[in-house]
């Protein structure tokens, strides 16, 4: 006898992928951005992947940054905090998408600084949201969780500790010289991308197509 599905498991099965493209797309972007760049514009890398919203670009960045705040808008978790958490990352993620940084170079003008400040404001809670994710609520458990369960929590961990460590640099990086010769390496953007792509992992696993039940 054909085992037959459950009402909501096509829902279950969507929300699933819906997770899994979110992953998707955290892990693609730093990738996208830069090569996009190097094939279509030429050039080396931007000093933060926020630069990118002012070269030929801008539209991948603010389109995958719309498409994760329309998915965290959506989310609905296991608890209340679950889904509070999930709409103030996409209200995040839309300060991130719509008030870009201010450019490396030309006259600044006021409305560019305080956009600029909003935007360093935004994509900081961004991450720091994400990580609460990864650190707090993916890594809840039921009393006798699999042990997929548990190797997916190990996951979550090594995110969620990935993108605070990564936002802690950056804050340091920011207070070195504007002189210092670690600056030519990129090292911003190279922070933001590890975080990124840590936030990718961390979804793709909550969809499980990492570590599978």
């Amino acid at each position: 006898m054909t085992k037959q599905s459950k009402p909501d498991d096509s829902l279950v099965i969507s929300y699933m992928g819906l997770r899994k493209a979110v992953g998707f797309i955290g892990l693609g972007l730093p990738f996208g951005l830069a090569l996009g760049k190097l094939v279509f514009d030429g050039g080396g890398l931007q000093s933060t992947m926020s630069d990118y919203y002012h070269s030929n670009m801008r539209n991948l960045f603010v389109g995958s940054l719309c498409a994760i705040s329309v998915f965290l808008m959506s989310y609905w978790g296991y608890d209340r905090i679950d889904n509070i958490a999930a709409k103030i990352a996409s209200a995040f993620a839309v300060g991130v998408a719509f008030f870009p940084t201010t450019p490396e170079t030309g006259i600044i003008s006021p409305q560019e600084r305080v956009g600029g400040i909003i935007h360093i404001t935004c994509a900081a809670g961004f991450f720091l949201t994400l990580a609460f994710f990864s650190l707090f609520l993916f890594r809840k458990t039921a009393p006798k969780p699999t042990p997929q369960k548990r190797k997916r929590n190990v996951v979550y961990l090594v995110c969620g500790l990935t993108m605070v460590a990564s936002i802690a640099l950056i804050g340091i990086t920011y207070l070195l010289p504007s002189d210092a010769s670690i600056r030519s390496l990129k090292p911003v953007f190279w922070l933001e991308s590890l975080a990124v792509v840590a936030f990718g992992v961390s979804w793709l696993t909550k969809g499980e197509a990492i570590l599978e039940d």
